[in-house]
């Protein structure tokens, strides 16, 4: 929505949505305890798995058997869980303290074209989305093979959609602060 030439109003309109539909915020709530939950089970999984073999290998391929961002969700998840920590103290918390304190929602946008001049703040940003495409290139892939749907039918249709949905996402997200930074956004 930034990305129309008119001044942010298309953006506004739809934050303003996404700030005040009850079904939203409803979301909001489940994505939060998706989150919580996720970030819960995945140090359950390393703990278990630290627990099974407590000694390490005296020769670790672990090349051999899977890739290094799969084996680096642990790291990968932290840097994430970083930039949701500065993402949200940069928009979602200031907008919300002025929505419960004076009832009235900041100018979202004019905050991303301020927040987005500054050339550390970009990069964490995009690093933040680079961090997301290697978490979704595994995560993706291990969502399905969890639930049971580990099957050569279905393999290679999974694997295109989430590389695919692995590339746009974070292509997507880093294109704003980049565009805003580059002034191809006013």
């Amino acid at each position: 929505m930034i990305f129309y030439n008119d001044g942010g109003e298309t953006f506004s309109h739809w934050g303003h949505f996404m700030g005040t539909n009850p079904i939203i915020r409803t979301l909001e709530i489940g994505l939060v305890a998706g989150f919580l939950i996720h970030i819960i089970d995945g140090l359950m999984l390393w703990k278990s798995n630290r627990d099974a073999r407590p000694v390490k290998y005296a020769v670790n391929n672990a090349a051999a058997n899977s890739t290094w961002y799969s084996r680096s969700m642990g790291l990968l998840g932290t840097l994430l869980l970083i930039f949701l920590v500065i993402h949200t103290s940069h928009f979602w918390i200031p907008n919300r303290s002025n929505q419960f304190a004076t009832g009235e929602e900041l100018n979202l946008y004019q905050m991303m074209l301020e927040t987005f001049q500054n050339p550390v703040v970009v990069l964490i940003y995009v690093l933040g989305c680079i961090s997301l495409f290697w978490h979704l290139l595994h995560g993706f892939k291990s969502a399905f093979q969890s639930l049971g749907l580990n099957h050569v039918k279905y393999n290679g249709a999974i694997s295109f959609v989430g590389t695919a949905f692995s590339i746009i996402v974070p292509i997507l997200f880093a294109l704003m602060p980049i565009s805003i930074y580059l002034g191809w956004v006013k």
